[in-house]
């Protein structure tokens, strides 16, 4: 796989790089994205295919379960940049279905380390949501009920999100918006979370 990588770039320079070596050389003078993603490292959902944009229009900062830390430093250094040096007027928390750090909130029996503690940061939605099936006293499937711990991570994460001081700053001065979206790998098609 690694050989592939390589030959890929290869493929990349031959057939797009030099075609477009004109934009290309005008990204490598520097960036001006106008959304920056938070998403999920899931390899099923890429960015820039699932929303067709092209090399520097979107910032990224991806991790398992699309998570918005407020302890995380890497994060924190994204949003401040992205804010305070490159102006982004957007952030987008996106989700997806069949997301296996989600489906991991369930696994009390966990082989990894560091993973459930890192899913510390999403556990709040699978309780919001036990909570209202058990209030609404309804059955659903499992899968049913993954997708709506998927929609409540991301309330969750903007939750979190706009803990942030600068976040909190630049969305009363008007100059961010947030967003709360889920990527649907089964139809290929992303939706606004209702309340987000």
């Amino acid at each position: 796989m690694i050989s592939a990588l390589l030959d890929g770039n290869r493929r990349f320079v031959a057939e797009t790089f030099e075609k477009e070596r004109e934009f290309f050389s005008s990204l490598s003078k520097g960036q001006q994205p106008t959304v920056l993603w938070i998403s999920c490292s899931d390899s099923r959902a890429p960015v820039n295919s699932i929303t067709s944009t092209r090399p520097g229009e979107v910032f990224v900062h991806r991790n398992v379960g699309n998570v918005v830390a407020t302890n995380d430093w890497n994060l924190a250094a994204v949003l401040e940049f992205s804010i305070s040096h490159l102006k982004i007027p957007d952030i987008v928390i996106c989700g997806h279905y069949g997301c296996g750090g989600i489906e991991a909130l369930d696994d009390d029996e966990s082989e990894y380390k560091y993973v459930p503690i890192w899913l510390m940061n999403a556990f709040k939605a699978r309780e919001r949501v036990d909570e209202k099936i058990r209030a609404l006293h309804i059955e659903m499937t499992k899968e049913q009920r993954m997708r709506l711990i998927v929609e409540e991570n991301v309330r969750l994460q903007l939750e979190h999100l706009r803990e942030f001081p600068f976040v909190k700053r630049a969305t009363k001065e008007k100059k961010l918006n947030v967003h709360g979206w889920v990527y649907d790998m089964s139809t290929g098609e992303i939706k606004a979370v209702k309340n987000a």
